[in-house]
Parts: C-alpha cells; sequence; structure tokens
C-alpha cells in the first residue's frame, strides 16, 4: 500500500515539473518576443525620427535620441541571443 502512495507522489511531482518546465519556458518565451518587439518599435520610431528631420518636422537631438535607445536596445537583443546560442553550445558539449 506505501508503495503505491509513493509511485502516485512521484507522478504528482513529475507532473508538476513538466508543468513548471512547460511554465518557465512559456515566460522565457514572452520575455524575449517582448524584447523584440520592444526593439522592433524602437527601430519604426528611429526611422520615423530620421525621416522627419529629413524633411525639417524634428531636430537633431530628437533624432539622435532615438536612435541611440535603438542602438541600445539592438545591441542588448543581440548580447542575449549571443548568451542564448553560447549556453546552448555548452549543453550540448556537456551531453556528449
Amino acid at each position: 500500500m506505501s508503495d503505491l502512495r509513493i509511485g502516485n507522489q512521484q507522478q504528482g511531482v513529475m507532473v508538476r515539473n513538466e508543468e513548471t518546465k512547460q511554465e518557465s519556458t512559456s515566460e522565457f518565451r514572452k520575455v524575449i518576443n517582448g524584447t523584440i518587439e520592444r526593439v522592433n518599435r524602437l527601430d519604426q520610431e528611429a526611422d520615423r525620427s530620421i525621416m522627419d528631420l529629413l524633411k525639417g518636422k524634428a531636430d537633431i537631438h530628437e533624432s539622435m535620441i532615438a536612435l541611440q535607445k535603438m542602438d541600445i536596445s539592438m545591441r542588448l537583443l543581440l548580447t542575449i541571443r549571443n548568451k542564448a546560442v553560447e549556453a546552448y553550445k555548452e549543453i550540448m558539449h556537456m551531453q556528449f
């Protein structure tokens, strides 16, 4: 009888672990997608700002600030990507 309870508890733990993995994967995906969308928006804003500068509708300070925001965000996104690829490669080397 106690073996049955232990087996049921183990199955419960396995199910919870699987749910936790799915939640953390989903959460990571949401963060990455949100970051990509934000960088894309900043890129579009920088493009608009440059076009407005060329048309004489914006001053250079606003345009430079928009470009710097986009540049910093893009660098952060690339750093995250590079670290994720590096971690993936490290995990792959551990398995063999």
